[in-house]
């Protein structure tokens, strides 16, 4: 099984983009007269938060903020805060490190690149990186944090944890948390009211896809025998039943023994039971459309075998289905969406 890392409409998006800009704040961590530095803010101080490894008190509003969890920094930039340190996005990122949509709202907030350490988390938890840029805050919603990392970083500055299964917070809960802690709690509502109606907008735009079952899959090109599922808790799924689909009855069986669990698994000889009208997975040059689909056993999926699949092979694209946050939401809206209704109509996409 790959790591949890790597197996991961315009007006209404612009609309959206504009309202994450309207909190500014200066590159460095700091935040101007609209951001956690003004009174308003102050004066939601001491605040503490309920998460999945207890509860962390904020004294002060945070003007050093890190990230662990590969989404959190969007919600801190689109929050009009620019983070001090944040994970190297390995998979899915751009040639800096970091992604489009993040890299366009730092520049709206007046942020650079030189603004944000970049650290590389492929090995673990980074702490000598994550103390070098002296944070007075640690966020990690989008992140699977174990009690003894979490431990660990609380002893470089207060750490919040994710508050449901690991790697599962959805992105509204994230959006809401973060506001709480950085003392923005009625932007991080509008932000979360914004983005759902990009959303809805969308949705609104391709009706056929309403009620569609799904199931979001990934295959070991070196171990076909085994269909990993992403499970009802996963982010992938959450955001394809912000869409209009629902999961796939198999997938909602598989979970029921963990929900927790971010994978399920299924034997590539019950294929022909994995119930959905959509199914999507990733596609590299080790894992092609055409491995799965003629592969003796998957190819019996019955979505692949009606052609009713999207073989995701823009990392990039991807990512903004599996880290959702008021940022990638435009991605996902306009360039994934469509590739649902594509596959949904028989012409897979890729």
């Amino acid at each position: 099984m790959p790591s949890r890392r790597h197996v991961f409409a315009a007006a209404p998006a612009a609309a959206l983009l504009a309202l994450a800009a309207c909190s500014t704040g200066p590159s460095g961590g700091t935040a101007s007269g609209s951001g956690t530095g003004s009174s308003a803010a102050a004066a939601a101080f001491p605040v503490t938060i309920t998460h999945a490894h207890g509860s962390t008190t904020i004294e002060k509003a945070p003007t050093r903020v890190a990230t662990i969890g590969w989404a959190d920094a969007d919600t801190v930039t689109a929050l009009g805060i620019t983070p001090v340190g944040a994970p190297k996005i390995t998979w899915g990122g751009n040639a800096k490190g970091s992604t489009d949509w993040f890299d366009a709202q730092l520049a709206k907030i007046g942020g650079s690149d030189a603004d944000v350490a970049r650290y590389d988390d492929s090995a673990g938890i980074p702490f000598d990186a994550i103390a070098a840029t002296s944070p007075d805050l640690i966020l990690g919603l989008s992140s699977g944090v174990s009690k003894e990392d979490y431990d660990k970083l609380s002893k470089i500055a207060p750490v919040v944890a994710y508050t449901t299964a690991p790697w599962g917070t959805p992105w509204q809960e994230q959006v809401s948390v973060i506001g709480k802690a950085l003392g923005k709690d009625a932007e991080a509502a509008r932000l979360v009211a914004a983005t759902e109606r990009s959303i809805s907008d969308a949705k609104a735009a391709h009706p056929e896809i309403a009620g569609k079952t799904a199931a979001w899959a990934w295959f070991t090109p070196t171990d076909l025998s085994t269909i990993g599922l992403y499970s009802s808790a996963d982010l992938r799924p959450q955001m394809l039943r912000e869409f209009g689909l629902v999961d796939s009855p198999t997938v909602v069986e598989l979970s029921k023994a963990d929900p927790t669990a971010f994978s399920v698994n299924l034997s590539a000889e019950k294929a022909s039971t994995l119930d959905a009208d959509l199914v999507v997975f990733y596609a590299d040059e080790a894992t092609t459309a055409e491995s799965i689909t003629g592969n003796a056993l998957l190819g019996q999926i019955p979505a692949l075998r009606k052609k009713q699949y999207v073989a995701s092979a823009d990392n990039a694209v991807a990512l903004s289905m599996s880290l959702p946050s008021p940022l990638s939401v435009r991605t996902a809206v306009e360039e994934f969406l469509p590739k649902i209704a594509s596959a949904l109509e028989g012409t897979p996409a890729s």
